[in-house]
């Protein structure tokens, strides 16, 4: 699982500067972003229809390159369109996307309820999952729809390589991208939190109701998420991004010693909330605070260094989550929780060089 949730992420991140970098360069942003959700409809389709767990580890890495392609031009889109509220802008992004994981996962807990009446059985689960997933992937297509409607401004080609256009980045935002990817060192795959809920739930109920407890948490996640991206993104641009982010840094330390030492539905009922509340901390708030970091010549490259930084370190993140995780998963939270106050102390330390 660390394998899978780590690499997902790293190789769509290697796509991420480099996409940033030919949005940058051509003046083009709409085709990469299309290009990005085509990609990844297409292997969704092909992942419902895997049969081995190298299928899934091949079909998720290549279908997270889709978000390596979009994510990037994407976020410059945004950034662009309002200038003096990012973290508005981003926090209105962040819950929409939420909105429609909320969405979805909801289909998920009707499809189990009243579709599948039988979940003991292995190959009922397996049908189960090809089922949803098939699904998904033809919900995925009919997100390009939109996209036809999108006007994108008029941009000039920028005259830039992508050895120089990294070398410009400014001082000050190559010292957050090293303190945001010491957090995303801590910030390993949301799964270890699923697993956690789902372990506790597996000996003490029959497995269709362990499932729909799990998803049920997962849906009040990303309501948290969703609920509080769009006021944080507003309250980062009244008294700053760093502090925001400070903040939710410390929250997520905070979280993680919680699953660490809690095993019972009542405090994931708590643990889940708080774990959404900081994504709506963190999650706009970094992409819209490189953005404030950035110029505008080169900010597709540098949403792309920032996404293809902490989505390398995702990997080994993950691979540290997993096999703590294979000792006892008390270890794995225990680690998020003391590398994130480290990012934390990392960010009181430069204090000077965001405020300048």
């Amino acid at each position: 699982m660390g394998l899978i949730g780590g690499l997902q992420e790293s190789i769509s991140s290697i796509v991420k500067v480099l996409s940033g970098f030919w949005s940058d360069r051509t003046g083009k942003r709409k085709i990469f972003v299309f290009s990005g959700y085509l990609t990844s409809a297409a292997f969704k389709l092909l992942l419902s229809f895997s049969t081995m767990w190298q299928h899934l580890l091949i079909f998720i890495s290549f279908e997270r390159v889709g978000k390596g392609l979009r994510t990037a031009p994407r976020d410059a889109i945004i950034a662009d369109s309002m200038p003096e509220e990012r973290g508005k802008g981003f926090g209105i992004h962040r819950a929409f996307d939420t909105a429609g994981a909320i969405a979805g996962s909801v289909v998920v807990l009707l499809l189990l309820w009243f579709l599948w009446s039988d979940l003991e059985q292995i190959t009922q689960q397996i049908a189960f999952y090809k089922s949803t997933i098939l699904i998904a992937a033809i919900i995925a297509f009919t997100s390009l729809v939109p996209l036809f409607f999108v006007k994108e401004g008029k941009r000039e080609p920028q005259a830039i390589s992508l050895q120089i256009s990294l070398k410009k980045l400014p001082k000050r935002l190559k010292l957050f991208i090293a303190v945001a990817t010491v957090f995303a060192l801590a910030n390993f795959s949301y799964m270890f939190f699923i697993l956690k809920a789902a372990d506790a739930f597996k000996p003490i109920m029959p497995v269709k109701e362990s499932i729909a407890l799990v998803i049920l948490l997962y849906i009040l996640f990303n309501v948290f998420y969703a609920v509080f991206a769009i006021p944080f993104g507003m309250l980062s641009d009244r008294i700053g991004k760093r502090k925001v982010l400070i903040a939710g840094y410390s929250l997520f330390s905070l979280t993680c010693l919680g699953f660490a030492f809690s095993d019972s539905l009542a405090v994931f009922m708590v643990l889940f909330p708080l774990y959404g509340v900081v994504y709506a901390m963190i999650d706009g708030n970094q992409r819209a605070f490189v953005s404030d970091l950035s110029t505008e010549d080169i900010r597709a490259t540098a949403l792309g260094t920032y996404h293809t930084a902490i989505g390398l370190i995702a990997l080994p993140a993950s691979l540290i989550a997993g096999f703590l995780g294979s000792i006892t998963p008390t270890l794995t939270f225990l680690f998020g929780c003391v590398v994130s106050i480290i990012s934390v102390i990392l960010f009181a330390v430069l204090r000077n060089y965001f405020e300048g």
